[in-house]
């Protein structure tokens, strides 16, 4: 089965495990680590749903290899445990999400948008969030959660 040993950081915590190259990281986080948030939608890194941070940058796990995270962290949404966290609170209080399907990668998305651009505009929102496809909440208040997500930690900084 040419197994290999792949040691990386998961959620702030160093894993090793054994498993075939060829494995890709969304398998790897659902079965090998039941981190169900990691979500699969359409298997061809085109709607978000499994989408990760990869050293703090977006990444479709269904297209990613384990090895390509040999010794890289990976964050997922289940990194933030039970407590939301500003931008979880954001989307909570702007109904930015439905069904829930997107939201992880969503909110992924936007942790990594606003590390870069603290207080973006509409357009580089939509930008980021092009990359994860949501049926359910027509984006206005996925976009309004982002803004709210950015004054919330633009305050939390000040503080």
């Amino acid at each position: 089965m040419n197994e290999a040993e792949f040691s990386f950081t998961l959620n702030d915590r160093p894993v090793t495990l054994n498993t075939r190259a060829s494995a890709m990281l969304v398998d790897v986080l659902r079965n090998d680590y039941g981190l169900f948030g990691c979500r699969i939608g359409c298997d061809q890194a085109v709607c978000g749903a499994c989408t990760v941070l990869v050293d703090g940058t977006p990444m479709a796990a269904c297209s990613t290899f384990i090895f390509e995270i040999e010794g890289r962290e990976v964050t997922t949404i289940e990194a933030t445990g039970q407590t939301p966290d500003p931008v979880q609170q954001a989307f909570i209080d702007a109904r930015g999400f439905q069904c829930g399907y997107c939201t992880g990668g969503m909110i992924l998305l936007t942790r990594s948008l606003l590390a870069r651009h603290p207080d973006p505009d509409d357009d580089t929102i939509r930008a980021w969030l092009g990359a994860n496809v949501c049926r359910c909440t027509g984006y206005s208040s996925i976009i309004d959660a982002v803004k709210a997500a950015g004054r919330l930690l633009r305050q939390e900084a000040v503080r």
